[in-house]
């Protein structure tokens, strides 16, 4: 009890008050700083701090106008234009335009000397403040504030990747794909979805090119990924394609249709099936002839009828085979067609064949397609042979013994063991 009331009497002095209150006022202003760079917060601090700089602008330019300029009044116009709410940003243009009149006024006419309030300076202030206002009305009517605005765009850029990620395979399979978004971009109308289904132990996989590229194909890719990743599974595989024509039937979009190749691998016998909606054929590599075989499977594109049929063409992969998928970015231009196309793609997917295609995807690209405006995906699937999985399984157990001396020496043994996983 006694320690209690010591405990307490403590709390109650003037220093232990000063401190909670200390405490909480930080805690305070950092929720405030939270909620405002998440979008969701008043921008009153960002207001503030904007009109506190405007007096201090116009007394360094009334104290000497050739050092700061009039025009130095723009620098708080423009951040006004990235921070504040158009209600917001009013405020600051009256701020500034009186600090402009001021200014004038103190510094006398623009006739009688340089560095002085012009028309020019004038216009310019005018013409920056105008375009802020523009860009803060534009955000305010999106709904999506800059501070958020770039955290979305890498979070929809995240979510593809992943949709997009293929699942991993048992020993004696090699999956990897490559995609590269036209223009260097971030975001692509080529994406990937696959699944294990049938209890893991079916890989069906599916390949879609949307109409248009980069940007403005990105958004309906995200859209479509979402859905096609839905109806991947839950549906028997003859009945896939046609549930996702109905989809984009239903969109009604102006540019609604889409291209796509759907695999369905039986990962103990090898057989598959391939359906395709317009998609380019599949190219599959016999390890016997060490030739490529096109695999062209029958139906329309998606989005352009209802009751579309698609017949699929039947396969096996046998070990050392190889089955690739592409989109047509990968061989087709305006100044080559996609037959030239296929056989340069074969030709360069020839020197793989020795030394195995582990790592191949994002060399062909670049060697086929590196300077194409138009996004390319490539998609490949190999049955090793046995010389081929018992050396991946020797590198397996190797990286796997030297995981722990190689990690806490130079920091890549987590490296080593991530590529043998992919692998495998």
């Amino acid at each position: 009890m006694a320690a209690g009331r010591e405990r307490r009497a403590a709390a109650e002095t003037f220093p232990a008050r000063l401190r909670m209150k200390w405490h909480r006022a930080r805690v305070g202003v950092r929720r405030s700083a939270v909620d405002y760079f998440r979008g969701d917060g008043s921008d009153w601090v960002a207001l503030a701090g904007l009109l506190l700089t405007i007096p201090l602008i116009a007394v360094g330019t009334m104290a000497n106008s050739v050092w700061c300029s009039p025009a130095a009044l723009v620098l708080p116009i423009v951040a006004g234009g990235l921070l504040l709410r158009p209600a917001s940003l009013l405020g600051l243009y009256a701020a500034a335009a009186t600090a402009l009149i001021v200014e004038s006024i103190q510094l006398g006419p623009y006739t009688e000397g340089p560095s002085r309030v012009t028309p020019g300076v004038v216009l310019v202030v005018a013409a920056c403040g105008f375009t802020g206002l523009l860009i803060a009305q534009f955000r305010s009517r999106v709904g999506v504030p800059w501070r958020r605005g770039g955290t979305m765009l890498f979070d929809l850029r995240e979510r593809i990747r992943v949709q997009s990620k293929l699942p991993g395979l048992p020993q004696g399979w090699h999956r990897e794909m490559a995609l590269r978004p036209a223009g260097g971009q971030s975001f692509s109308g080529d994406f990937v979805v696959a699944a294990r289904t049938n209890g893991g132990r079916t890989l069906e996989v599916v390949l879609t090119d949307v109409s248009g590229k980069g940007m403005d194909a990105g958004s309906r890719a995200l859209l479509l990924s979402g859905a096609f990743g839905g109806l991947l599974g839950s549906l028997p595989p003859h009945a896939f394609l046609p549930a996702a024509n109905g989809y984009l039937l239903r969109q009604d979009w102006d540019e609604g249709f889409a291209t796509s190749i759907h695999l369905v691998l039986d990962l103990d016998s090898g057989d598959y099936e391939l359906y395709s909606a317009g998609h380019p054929p599949g190219l599959q590599l016999s390890a016997g002839s060490g030739r490529w075989e096109e695999k062209a499977a029958e139906g329309p594109l998606l989005g352009v009828y209802e009751g579309a049929q698609f017949d699929p063409v039947k396969g096996s992969l046998r070990p050392g085979d190889v089955l690739m998928l592409f989109t047509d970015g990968l061989v087709e231009t305006s100044d080559r067609d996609i037959v030239e196309g296929i056989d340069r793609l074969t030709g360069e997917a020839d020197r793989y064949v020795t030394g195995g295609f582990h790592g191949a995807a994002w060399h062909l690209i670049e060697a086929v397609a590196k300077d194409v405006n138009d996004d390319r995906a490539l998609l490949l699937i190999c049955r090793e042979g046995p010389t081929a999985v018992a050396a991946n399984a020797a590198a397996t157990a190797a990286a796997t013994a030297a995981r722990p001396t190689v990690a806490r020496g130079a920091g890549v043994g987590v490296d080593v063991v991530a590529d043998a996983e992919g692998a495998r």
